[in-house]
C-alpha cells in the first residue's frame, strides 16, 4: 500500500490545523453556517437528519490494519460504537459532534488518512477492484494507476470547483468488479499485443436521476498519457458542463447532449495541447508508485492442503462458505476471503468498533496486515493461505462476519437512507432488514444462486439500485414513503456490459416490499431452467411475467 512521504504528511497535518481553526471560529460565532458549510464539506463533514456525518476516504478500498484499528477507535470514542462502509469504499460515522471533528482528523492523520475529497464538486475517492493484485483474471494491477490518479487529482486547482462531483473507477481484470461503466470516467487497463499497458477510457456513465451507461471515447491509450488524457476530459467538462442546473450538471448530461463521438472529438482537440506535456507519465514515476504495491512475501506452497480438503469434506457449512465467500488467488496455496457485513438484522455495511479491531487482528495474522473494502460494502482479506481458511472461518463466525451469502439475495447493497440522510425520501435499512428476515433460510437463498438486490433511499442512487438484478428506490408519494422496483439491472461481468434495470410499475408501501420481492423470486423459480441465474432467466422471459405476478394479488400503494 502507498505510504505517505514527508510532504504528504505535512499537507495533511496542515489541513487538520487549518480545519481546527475553522471549527473554532464556527463554534465562537465568527463564521456563520453558510460560511462554514463549504469548509466542512472539504473535510468530509455533512449535516444529516440528526447529527453530523463524517465521511473518511479509503482510497481504492485499501486499508492497513493500523488504519482499521484507528477507525474502530474513532467509532468507539466519537460515534456510537460503529461505522458504515459505503458503496464508494469510504467509511461514514453518523453521530459526530462538531467540536470533536478536529481531533478525529488528527487521529486519522496519525495513520495517514483524511476526509479530503469525500464531498464537494471535485474528483471524489477513486475506486478499483477489491481483488486488485491477486485476482486470477487480472491483466494489470489497477492500484498503482488509481494511486497515480489520486495524487494527481488531490488539490488539483483546476478541478477543485467542477460543475458537479466527479467519480473515477479503474479496473484491470476480465470481470469488471469496479462498476467502471457507471462512473463519470472509467479506466479499463489491459496489455496490447506487444505486452504494453494501454487503457480504454469511458466517459459519461452514472446513476442517479438520469442513469446512463458510459461510452468508450478512447481505445488503446498508452499508459504514459493517462493523466494528460484524463485532464483533457475534465477540462472539456469543466468548460462546457452545466452550472445553471445541478440536476443536469454531471458529465453524463454533457456527453449525452453532445453524443459520445462529439465529446470525444472535443477531448482530442483539448488533448492536443496537453499530450507530451509536463503531466506525461514516466517510467520512473510509475516505478516509484508501483513499489508500494509489490507482492507481499508469499510462501511457496502447494496449491492444495490436506487439512483444508479434509475440512471441506467434513463440514458442509465450511464448504458453502468457501464456495460463496472465497475466491481463487493468482498465487498457489493462497485464496481471497470476503467477510460478509450482511448478517440478518444488521444494516448492510455496518461494523462495530470491536469488529473493526478484530478484523485488524485477522489481517495481521493471516493477510499481511491488509484489508480491502468492496463497493458491495463487504471487507476482504486478500492473501490468506488455504491451510488457514478453516481457522479464519471459525474466527469470522465468532465476529458475525461469516454469513455465506456473497453474491446472493441477502448480500444486499443499501445506502443509509432516511434513517440518517437528509436527502433521502425513504428508509433503506428497514427494507433491507425485512427482506433479509423474509429470506433467512440460507439453504433456500443458496439454491437461488447469483442474485443482486440493491436499495437506494432517494434518486441519488447511492445504493446503486439501477444495476441490481432487483433494484429498490425509495420515493416520496404525497408525503408517504413508497418504493419503486426495477428488474434486470447488472453491474457487468466479463464480456457482458452493464445494464440498467426497468421499472415494473407503480410503487409499493414499505410493508408490501417483502411480499413483492417474494413474488419476484417465486416467478423466477417457476420459470427457471436448471442452472440459470436470475439475470439469465429474466433475459429469457422478460419483465412481463414478473410484473403480472407482482400486481395480480395486490393493489400498489400509489399510482
Amino acid at each position: 500500500m502507498y505510504q505517505y512521504d514527508q510532504i504528504d504528511q505535512k499537507i495533511v497535518d496542515e489541513r487538520v490545523a487549518q480545519y481546527s481553526d475553522q471549527v473554532r471560529r464556527r463554534l465562537s460565532g465568527e463564521l456563520s453556517e453558510e460560511e462554514f458549510r463549504p469548509l466542512r464539506l472539504q473535510n468530509g463533514l455533512y449535516m444529516q437528519r440528526h447529527a453530523y456525518m463524517h465521511r473518511i476516504a479509503i482510497p481504492y478500498g485499501n486499508l492497513r490494519s493500523d488504519q482499521m484499528r484507528m477507525l474502530g477507535t474513532i467509532a468507539r470514542e466519537h460515534d456510537r460504537g460503529y461505522g458504515h462502509f459505503s458503496t464508494r469504499t469510504n467509511i461514514q460515522f453518523n453521530w459526530i459532534k462538531l467540536e470533536e471533528t478536529p481531533e478525529i482528523l488528527r487521529k486519522l492523520a496519525s495513520v495517514q488518512m483524511h476526509g479530503i475529497q469525500t464531498s464537494g464538486n471535485c474528483i471524489r475517492n477513486i475506486t478499483a477492484d477489491q481483488f486488485a493484485g491477486v485476482a486470477s483474471d487480472e491483466f494489470v494491477d489497477p492500484r498503482p494507476w488509481a494511486e497515480i490518479l489520486r495524487q494527481w487529482s488531490t488539490f488539483h486547482p483546476e478541478f477543485a470547483w467542477l460543475p458537479r462531483k466527479f467519480k473515477i473507477a479503474v479496473n484491470g481484470s476480465v470481470e469488471d468488479r469496479a462498476a467502471v461503466q457507471v462512473h463519470d470516467l472509467g479506466v479499463y487497463l489491459k496489455k496490447n499485443a506487444a505486452g504494453k499497458v494501454v487503457a480504454s477510457i469511458l466517459a459519461g456513465g452514472g446513476l442517479g436521476r438520469t442513469p446512463i451507461v458510459g461510452a468508450i471515447i478512447k481505445e488503446g491509450l498508452p499508459w504514459q498519457h493517462l493523466l494528460t488524457y484524463c485532464e483533457a476530459v475534465l477540462r472539456v467538462y469543466n468548460r462546457y458542463g452545466r452550472r445553471d442546473n445541478m440536476y443536469k450538471a454531471r458529465i453524463k448530461i454533457l456527453v449525452k447532449a453532445l453524443s459520445p463521438a462529439k465529446f470525444a472529438h472535443q477531448v482530442e482537440e483539448e488533448w492536443a495541447h496537453l499530450k507530451d506535456g509536463p503531466s506525461t507519465l514516466t517510467q520512473e514515476e510509475l516505478d516509484r508508485v508501483s513499489q508500494f504495491f509489490a507482492p507481499p512475501a508469499y510462501e511457496k506452497l502447494p496449491d492444495t492442503d490436506a487439512s483444508y480438503e479434509k475440512h471441506l469434506i467434513e463440514s458442509k457449512a465450511f464448504a458453502r462458505w468457501i464456495e460463496r465467500n472465497v475466491r481463487p488467488h493468482k498465487v498457489p496455496g493462497y485464496a481471497s476471503v470476503t467477510l460478509s457485513l450482511k448478517p440478518t438484522g444488521i444494516a448492510p455495511g455496518d461494523a462495530t468498533d470491536k469488529q473493526m479491531e478484530a478484523v485488524a487482528d485477522l489481517a495481521n495474522e493471516f493477510s499481511f496486515g491488509e484489508i480491502r473494502v468492496s463497493h458491495e460494502q463487504n471487507l476482504i482479506l486478500a492473501n490468506v493461505k488455504k491451510r488457514d481458511l478453516y481457522t479464519v472461518w471459525e474466527r469470522a463466525k465468532a465476529l458475525g462476519f461469516a454469513t455465506s451469502n456473497i453474491g446472493l439475495l441477502t448480500d444486499i447493497i443499501a445506502c443509509p437512507g432516511g434513517d440518517f440522510c437528509s436527502l433521502a425520501n425513504a428508509k433503506s435499512i428497514p427494507i433491507a432488514q425485512a427482506i433479509q428476515e423474509r429470506f433467512s433460510d440460507l439453504d433456500y437463498v443458496y439454491d437461488l444462486g447469483d442474485l443482486t438486490l440493491n436499495i437506494s433511499g432517494c434518486i441519488n442512487a447511492c445504493g446503486h439500485h439501477h444495476i441490481g438484478n432487483i433494484g429498490v428506490l425509495g420515493v416520496d408519494k404525497d408525503g408517504s414513503e413508497c418504493y419503486q422496483v426495477t428488474l434486470g439491472g447488472e453491474q457487468s461481468s466479463g464480456a457482458t456490459g452493464a445494464h440498467l434495470g426497468r421499472m415494473i410499475g407503480p410503487s409499493f408501501s414499505a410493508h408490501e416490499m417483502p411480499d413483492v420481492v417474494s413474488q419476484v423470486i417465486e416467478t423466477f423459480v417457476e420459470n427457471r431452467i436448471e442452472g440459470e441465474s436470475f439475470i439469465e432467466t429474466y433475459g429469457r422471459i422478460g419483465i412481463a411475467p414478473f410484473k403480472e405476478r407482482v400486481y395480480a394479488s395486490r393493489q400498489p400503494a400509489h399510482a
